[in-house]
């Protein structure tokens, strides 16, 4: 199979859909790698480096698009890359389609087949492919609130752990996930006062095991998050439901009763945001006040640590794009389920049902599509 890395062209986005070892096994495997020049120059991944694992090295986004049977990318396709997409083509990379129905209108209207790592699913339940830039974005999410919280950047001017005889700030945590056991890991070591809420007794009960007395877990409910939120330092959005539009947990009226200078880290922005005052921002400008309460709602958070995202990702998608490049990309998937549940267009299909109940969008299964 002929498969394309281009380079990434989102703001401040320096992460690279293959690293030199991934397409070292793919070139081994007698697949032609074509590698836009210069994609991971940012991180330390060279055009040498790329070479030197057998791949081909092209000038622009738009020959490696011309040339690939599978684009690997990280980010989602920007209009001027959605409308490079063939029919045919596969493309495989992080979509988020629920709340960008231009993007999806744009991927039914290629005729390409578009598989995203964020749906992809495991034997045990999880999301494998979602799961190191959730990490990413967790452990982040507190540097990034610790950062809004002084006050140059408009925050109350708190140090997260305090000091000795000033108490520490309460940090409230949306979501016992990945995201928040990784937010709630890195506020505790900063010695935050932490809560975590979460609607699985059985996921509290795990946190509470693994943390012990240091992390405070309550059930969430609207009362709950309403009491935790309006007197929180930092919040933390990590909430998830695989695929679709992120649930609007904090309200503007919570927002309003939110002390002044305090800070909304709002991770689930890919999927929307839980915050009904949270849009998405840029590394170039991360932040914003609505109600004197600093929004921090970056999009592609784990961007700003691209070289650590970039191996992370890389090690967790390797053995899915090898089945996809071994196999084809309808065979790969009619094999594994769990690789079909990336499936979100096939051909002018829209195939994810959580995408199709957010725009109203007519449906069809991968199983159907597929021929299963």
């Amino acid at each position: 199979m002929r498969i394309g890395a281009p380079k990434e062209i989102k703001n401040h986005e320096y992460r690279v859909g293959l690293t030199p070892a991934a397409v070292r096994e793919l070139t081994a495997r007698e697949h032609d790698v074509y590698v836009e020049a210069k994609a991971g120059d940012a991180i330390g991944l060279t055009d040498e480096m790329y070479a030197r694992a057998g791949a081909k090295l092209l000038p622009d986004a738009e020959e490696v698009f011309a040339a690939a049977d599978m684009i690997v990318k990280v980010k989602e396709p920007q209009p001027v890359e959605i409308a490079q997409l063939k029919p045919g083509q596969t493309l495989f990379t992080y979509l988020h389609l629920a709340p960008d129905p231009e993007q999806t209108k744009g991927l039914l209207a290629s005729g390409a087949t578009a598989i995203a790592y964020e749906t992809v699913t495991d034997a045990r339940g999880g999301l494998p492919l979602l799961a190191p830039m959730s990490e990413v974005a967790g452990r982040m999410s507190i540097q990034a609130g610790a950062h809004c919280l002084e006050i140059a950047q408009g925050g109350r001017g708190m140090l997260l752990g305090g000091v000795p005889g000033v108490p520490s700030a309460k940090v409230v945590i949306l979501g016992g996930g990945v995201v928040g056991t990784n937010a709630a890991r890195m506020a505790m070591g900063l010695e935050a006062h932490v809560i975590v809420l979460d609607v699985s007794l059985h996921r509290l009960n795990e946190l509470d095991l693994q943390f012990g007395a240091r992390l405070h877990t309550l059930f969430s409910t609207i009362d709950a998050i309403e009491d935790q939120v309006v007197s929180a330092d930092l919040v933390i959005g990590g909430v998830l439901l695989p695929g679709a539009a992120a649930p609007k947990l904090i309200t503007e009226k919570m927002v309003k009763q939110m002390k002044k200078g305090s800070v909304v880290v709002d991770v689930a922005i890919d999927q929307g945001g839980c915050a009904e005052t949270s849009h998405a921002t840029t590394h170039a400008d991360p932040t914003y006040r609505v109600h004197d309460v600093v929004h921090y709602c970056v999009a592609n958070m784990p961007g700003a640590v691209a070289r650590t995202s970039t191996l992370a990702l890389n090690n967790a998608t390797l053995p899915f794009t090898l089945a996809l490049a071994d196999q084809g990309a309808e065979k790969a998937m009619r094999a594994n389920a769990h690789l079909r549940a990336g499936l979100n267009v096939y051909k002018g299909a829209l195939t994810y049902k959580a995408v199709a109940e957010a725009q109203k969008l007519p449906f069809k299964s991968a199983e159907t599509v597929l021929g299963l």
